[in-house]
């Protein structure tokens, strides 16, 4: 009897011990298979929490929230032993970059990193995210559990939950109960502002580098503590396209390195492997390049890993099911299969090679911080612009980037500006950064005054110069120069306390000047700027610099000078204070040449034809950066009488129908304010009232025989006229109010637009000769891109006219322009 009881009770054992055993699947767990229906990003994060407690060979994190409050996470996967030790092998793996003290050990598991959805309608991916991760953690899948060993896998199953939950909560509405397979029908076709981008309509996968958006600063702190060795960014393109994997095309940047492209090659034919077994179509080294420096592949590769791009045909376009152009049935089921292969494919590819991964990425490091890339060894950024400089600073500490200051003696460099090597003097302030640092080639991408571009057919932008996009007089030395000091003295330095003074006068040339001044207007602070240059009590300030009187004030009372020195701290400024309204050089603050801010009402005007990102980064400027309220209205109520509650109206890139009418004519005459900018510019030719005119190119000799072309020749024949994205320097009327603050402007031209000179009106920013500095430029582009006009304001009676022919604003990264941008709005029609 004992015997039985006994036998019994091994035999519950080990049923218990199977049924602990035990995880549930995506479709036991959901209640339906994937592909059947989109999972909504909540039950992403349950399916993940439950395997995270289910199963001893994961731990999750949550790492952040989305501006709508949704959660971001990543989940760690690996062998028991590895994931009991995962801080230990976290820090081991930064020692071999140098980023923390020691030696580091090879002999550690290699870390890959999956990203899914960084576009939110490219919702395969989340889904595949899901299953990959079930294959992982499956007792029985015995393959998986032997790469466990060798590989720490991190899965980020969705980067952009505010934009998915945009296109699931689109689709499930207007979908019919069996999906209509026709493409053009409703539920294929997504309205303004559709689901790639988040929830100030960025695109995510832009933003790697520039970490502008919560999402990716969230993301960059957890990824820059791990530095992973291989990252796979999984993406969805058209329906009718095929999968795509690496190999990547060309243009692949200089310091991409030789291993890097090896191995990207060597998963690649594994992933082809696969597909070839299951009859599956795919292109390899076309379209996704390798060069602009804050894509998903590219950040990763100049931080020393395999960075990859997966692309699924689907996208938003795809639903649950869709006929492509061949007539094939494209579903979400198969999208799915194609993520979840190529990502287990690569797992594999990485065990098998894992010690040799890791040692490579040890010697990565080793290399580039005894021998820097390039010729460049020192860039020292000028201290003119502290502002700037503050901002510069934040973005260096986002990616890790090591500086100081404290060197005080001569050089010679590459001045940016001038083009040229020159003398100069180094003071204590300037920022010193050294290239003999771990981040040494990331560093080199950021700040390299030309982009060497091998291949010009490239996906996305060309240059990208941070002295360019920041406007700081910058250079590049060949010597090596250690910075002495961390810290900038003048940040160190105690500002004193300020007490009965006449005025506070502030500068204006940054972003936390442009966010004093908001916060000011906001507080009904009255405040006043000057247009000209003055000197006042043995210092200099420029036109534009902002006066806050205590006369037109005095409803503050006593307290005038605590609240303005703390509105100033806040804003993160330097306020200087003086005793007199009476100047040594330039206007009195009495002057009409020193007039006040009037409080803008500003309406930022959207249509269903308006660029979506360059809707946002207009929305995203006023809300995040600057903290100033503005109105969002449709370009369709502009011929209402809601118009008349406004005094600046914004209109971004795109096309609105209804953008000038007798009523906003009449509006501006009365002295309402437009901004228009990039497209918007364009449908401002020809009418009535505006004085602004497309230039024409310059005409050729005409070749008979130019039509004759050859088929092969048609892209390269394309590129004559293309520009991706090239810098260009701008001579720009800074004595004009659109050009406070600035001394030198570059713009960054990602089309060919440029405009006669204004006849009526001023010419504030135009490219001439030889203004070209750096990026891809088409022949043909390049010959029209001279003596033309880029920024201009016209008077129109008692109002104004502002036309911004590029993005001031461009993914939020270029920090000149929004300096630009702000003049446009606080201080033109003043």
């Amino acid at each position: 009897m004992k015997m039985r009881l006994l036998a019994l009770c091994l035999i519950l054992t080990s049923s218990f011990g199977a049924i602990a055993q035990k995880i549930q699947s995506p479709e036991e767990f959901l209640g339906y298979k994937p592909g059947d229906q989109f999972t909504p990003h909540v039950r992403v994060l349950d399916y993940f929490k439950y395997i995270s407690s289910a199963s001893n060979k994961t731990r999750l994190t949550e790492y952040g929230k989305t501006n709508e409050g949704r959660t971001l996470l990543a989940t760690f996967i690996s062998s028991e032993e590895n994931i009991n030790k995962l801080d230990e092998i976290r820090i081991n793996n930064l020692k071999l970059t140098g980023l923390e003290p020691g030696e580091g050990d090879i002999n550690q598991p290699a870390i890959v990193w999956l990203s899914y959805n960084v576009h939110g309608n490219e919702s395969a991916s989340s889904e595949a995210a899901i299953q990959t991760l079930y294959n992982l953690v499956d007792p029985s899948n015995a393959n998986a559990q032997e790469w466990l060993k060798n590989i720490i896998v991190v899965i980020d199953p969705c980067l952009n939950p505010d934009g998915r939950e945009r296109y699931i909560n689109f689709y499930t509405q207007v979908r019919n109960q069996t999906p209509d397979l026709l493409s053009f029908t409703r539920e294929h076709l997504e309205p303004w502002p559709g689901g790639r981008s988040n929830h100030y309509y960025f695109d995510l996968n832009r933003d790697w580098a520039w970490q502008t958006q919560v999402e990716t600063q969230f993301r960059m702190k957890l990824y820059n503590q791990w530095l992973p060795h291989v990252h796979i960014d999984f993406h969805e393109q058209g329906i009718d396209d095929p999968y795509f994997f690496a190999p990547a095309a060309e243009p692949f940047h200089q310091d991409i390195t030789s291993w890097q492209r090896e191995f990207q090659t060597l998963i690649g034919k594994n992933n082809a492997r696969y597909f070839d077994q299951k009859g599956w179509m795919y292109f390899t080294k076309e379209r996704f390049d390798l060069l602009y420096p804050s894509y998903g592949d590219t950040y990763p590769i100049y931080n020393g890993s395999i960075g990859m791009t997966y692309e699924q045909g689907g996208s938003g376009r795809a639903g649950l099911s869709v006929l492509n152009s061949s007539g094939d049935t494209l579903t979400l089921a198969d999208r799915i299969d194609h993520h979840v292969t190529s990502g287990m494919s690569t797992l594999e590819i990485v065990s098998k090679n894992a010690l040799k991964v890791v040692a490579e990425f040890k010697q990565y490091y080793s290399r580039t911080k005894k021998n820097p890339p390039g010729e460049y060894k020192t860039y020292i950024i000028k201290s003119e612009k502290n502002g700037k400089l503050r901002t510069l600073e934040k973005l260096l500490d986002q990616n890790g980037i090591k500086y100081g200051y404290g060197v005080n003696r001569k050089a010679n460099g590459y001045n940016y500006f001038s083009g040229k090597k020159e003398n100069f003097q180094i003071s204590a302030s300037d920022m010193v950064i050294s290239a003999y640092q771990p981040k040494s080639v990331l560093l080199k991408v950021l700040l390299e005054p030309q982009t060497v571009v091998t291949d010009s057919n490239t996906y996305d932008i060309t240059a990208w110069a941070l002295p360019y996009a920041y406007g700081i007089k910058s250079y590049a030395m060949k010597e090596a120069l250690k910075p002495v000091l961390t810290t900038s003295p003048e940040i160190s330095a105690t500002l004193p306390q300020l007490n009965n003074q006449f005025a506070y006068i502030a500068g204006w040339n940054s972003v936390p000047d442009v966010k004093f001044l908001a916060e000011l207007l906001k507080s009904n602070i009255k405040v006043r700027h000057t247009q000209v240059p003055i000197d006042a009590e043995g210092r200099k300030f420029d036109a534009g610099s902002l006066i806050i009187a205590r006369t037109s004030n005095e409803h503050l009372g006593a307290g005038f000078d605590n609240i303005i020195q703390d509105i100033a701290f806040r804003s993160g400024i330097k306020l200087q204070g003086i005793s007199s309204g009476m100047v040594d050089k330039g206007a009195d603050l009495g002057s009409n040449k020193v007039r006040f801010i009037s409080r803008p009402k500003i309406a930022l005007v959207m249509s269903d034809e308006s660029s979506a990102t360059a809707f946002g980064e207009v929305w995203h400027f006023f809300e995040q950066q600057i903290n100033y309220p503005i109105s969002i209205i449709h370009s369709k109520t502009l011929a209402k009488g809601s118009i008349n509650e406004f005094n600046v109206l914004i209109f971004p890139d795109g096309y609105y129908s209804d953008m000038i009418s007798e009523r906003t004519l009449e509006w501006v005459k009365n002295g309402g304010k437009i901004i228009a900018m990039n497209g918007a510019v364009t449908q401002l030719v020809g009418k009535k009232g505006f004085d602004i005119k497309l230039k024409d190119a310059k005409k050729e000799d005409k070749d008979p025989y130019a039509s004759l072309r050859k088929y092969e020749s048609r892209e390269a024949d394309f590129l004559q006229s293309s520009i991706p994205g090239a810098i260009y320097k701008v001579n720009l009327d800074n004595t004009h109010p659109l050009g406070f603050g600035m001394t030198d402007y570059y713009t960054l031209k990602l089309n060919g637009n440029i405009y006669q000179f204004l006849s009526d009106g001023w010419n504030v920013g135009v490219i001439k000769k030889d203004n070209f500095v750096s990026g891809f430029v088409g022949h043909s582009t390049k010959k029209v891109l001279v003596d033309g006009l880029i920024f201009g304001v016209q008077d129109i009676e008692n109002g104004t006219v502002i036309y911004l022919a590029d993005n001031p604003l461009f993914r939020s990264f270029w920090e000149n322009g929004k300096l630009l941008f702000s003049n446009a709005v606080f201080m033109v029609g003043q």
